[in-house]
């Protein structure tokens, strides 16, 4: 499955209000399970030296795809394909390397 045939399937659970007229829910759940990523990272860092096993792995992988959905979802609202998102990602990343401009912050280096 590519991307963009993840994104048009993953359209059909889409059940939010005002669902292809909506930013703000998909901006909203994608920091929520963002951050629930984040939380089961950081309680593997605290409580088990950083020393991740295949439950916690599964559990990531789980709120990962929840992430993907959200990505999904915030992308169709805006008009973009994932495809497109993902090539454009790269294509930025790579001049990036080429110009030595992967370190240091901001958006426009």
């Amino acid at each position: 499955m590519d991307l963009n045939q993840y994104q048009d399937k993953s359209r059909d659970t889409a059940r939010y209000p005002n669902v292809g007229n909506n930013v703000i829910y998909p901006t909203l759940g994608l920091a929520g399970e963002s951050g629930e990523v984040a939380d089961k990272v950081k309680k593997v860092l605290r409580d088990k030296e950083g020393l991740f096993d295949e439950d916690e792995k599964q559990q990531i992988k789980m709120e990962l795809g929840d992430v993907l959905w959200y990505v999904a979802q915030l992308s169709t609202e805006l008009g973009f394909e994932l495809n497109d998102v993902a090539s454009s990602n790269l294509e930025k990343l790579s001049s990036r390397s080429i110009r030595g401009k992967l370190s240091g912050s901001g958006d426009n280096r």
